[in-house]
């Protein structure tokens, strides 16, 4: 299969490339930062593209994929600026909805765990969305548009919704980036909170390899969650990070409050992945 990536540069795109080339696709990148210091550099077709900026018949220019994954999306981890509705949603809506008059009949967007809003519990995909956070405001916003446009033009839809992605190449802001700028620096304490949230964390490398196999079972549309569907606490994930570094790191629990922002307990349920994508890795 023919794949274009947006965002194949980032976090969850430099992994997902590899896995999609490892598994036969002939794969295109679209990004803005330069390839020197990725492994599969020249095993892709790579477009140096700013999808903000319009493209005249992006489909064809971009190589009339035959199916497009789009991860490309500016300003995280900061889940509350602003420019994810103002900028981000109408640079996705006019790149996607040119990609789709010019011919695009299969599409994979991530989506986020944030888009179920305040919902705690076993989240499923018929759940009605609740997003309250711009981030999340923004994708759910992109995915109805996209719904929409389906009404009049056909396409396979795949919304892969992912939870708490974590691994090599990830924000250094994040939970698991600190601890090891901590551990890596000779800190002798890491603050945090007191870690008792319920959440859903998948390996980079197990997220990328469940979206490489949602591609290739189009019957799977919509909404599909792309987590562990283990729920485990924030300290048991620190705990046991620490011990696989094998760090003495001291925490100091209850440093930083509890977001207000999000439910204490939440995790995925993959029972749709599991019915319709049973060669997954």
């Amino acid at each position: 299969m023919n794949v274009l990536v947006t965002g194949g540069t980032g976090f969850v795109g430099c992994h997902l490339v590899r896995v999609l080339l490892d598994r036969g696709h002939h794969v295109s990148v679209v990004g803005r930062r330069d390839l020197r210091d990725l492994a599969w550099k020249n095993e892709v077709t790579y477009h140096a593209c700013d999808i903000g900026q319009p493209v005249d018949r992006p489909f064809e220019a971009l190589g009339r994929p035959d199916a497009v994954i789009h991860l490309a999306w500016s300003g995280l981890p900061n889940y509350d600026d602003a420019l994810h509705i103002h900028t981000n949603l109408p640079a996705s809506q006019r790149f996607l909805g040119a990609m789709l008059e010019g011919g695009l009949r299969h599409l994979m967007v991530a989506g986020t765990c944030f888009e179920y809003g305040m919902l705690s519990g076993a989240l499923t995909e018929d759940m009605s969305a609740e997003p309250t956070r711009p981030y999340a405001v923004a994708k759910d916003l992109l995915r109805k548009s996209l719904e929409g446009i389906r009404l009049q033009r056909p396409f396979v839809l795949q919304w892969a919704r992912l939870f708490y992605v974590h691994g090599s190449g990830q924000n250094p802001r994040s939970l698991l980036s600190s601890l090891d700028n901590a551990i890596d620096s000779g800190a002798t304490e890491f603050d945090m909170s007191e870690g008792a949230q319920i959440r859903d964390f998948i390996p980079v490398r197990d997220a990328v390899n469940r979206m490489a196999t949602l591609l290739v079972h189009p019957e799977c549309d919509g909404i599909v969650n792309i987590c562990s569907g283990t729920p485990v606490s924030i300290l048991e994930v620190v705990e046991r990070h620490l011990k696989e570094r094998n760090a003495t790191i001291k925490l100091k629990l209850g440093r930083f409050p509890y977001a207000a922002t999000e439910p204490m307990a939440f995790w995925g349920d993959d029972s749709k992945f599991q019915r319709y994508c049973t060669d997954q890795d």
